[in-house]
């Protein structure tokens, strides 16, 4: 059993309130369930009984609520359940307004991670892999998409032209820019041949 140690009204929403569990945050509900279930500090309460009354109470809020945090961009699935956690929803809740998201096709981490990396230029493979994995994207997801995905080199001679533009095409500079491409993600059979299209040669470096 664990006890209720506190219930605060919330500062930004009149009606609901957290409830604090052994002394630590635990959920936010409305104060109207609050009163309905007779909850009050000191009470001794089973975690599992709060995660009932929330998901009984407040999945459609909170399914409402993640429908209008995806309305602007498209989310991952880890993202999600941190938007809902940071609005004081259980496990139990976020579980349920993911299934429902993923259902719907709402939330798609294969979906998310190419559209990602249609949408970014002037990054290898392993520099996308590391925004995405930033992100929270599913490894699985990552792996799927990135596999589909062939390095191009004209993309990084772009990259190096830029980088080179204004200096001396020398062996050092041509170092330097190899280590900016590798830098910017790109494998390294693409910055030598970005490096060869561009004069480098074939030096080994």
């Amino acid at each position: 059993m664990a006890e209720i140690t506190s219930i605060e009204p919330q500062k930004k929403d009149a009606k609901r309130c957290n409830v604090y569990v052994d002394g630590r945050f635990y959920c936010g509900i409305k104060l109207e369930v609050a009163v309905k279930y007779h909850l009050k500090a000191g009470m001794q309460i089973e975690k599992s009984m709060l995660d009932e009354i929330q998901l009984e109470t407040e999945k459609s809020q909170a399914l409402d609520k993640a429908m209008t945090h995806l309305s602007a961009t498209m989310k991952t699935k880890k993202q999600m359940m941190d938007f809902l956690a940071k609005k004081g929803y259980t496990e139990a809740v976020q579980a349920y307004v993911l299934e429902r998201l993923e259902y719907y096709k709402f939330v798609d981490d294969y979906a998310y991670c190419r559209a990602y990396v249609n949408s970014v230029e002037g990054k290898g493979k392993r520099a996308l892999e590391a925004d995405l994995i930033k992100r929270g994207a599913e490894r699985s997801a990552i792996e799927e998409v990135l596999d589909e995905v062939e390095e191009d080199d004209g993309e990084a001679l772009k990259i190096l032209e830029k980088y080179m533009r204004g200096k001396e095409f020398s062996k050092e500079n041509f170092y330097k820019g190899f280590k900016y491409l590798i830098s910017k993600g790109f494998g390294y059979d693409t910055a030598k041949s970005a490096l060869s299209k561009l004069g480098g040669g074939d030096e080994d470096y």
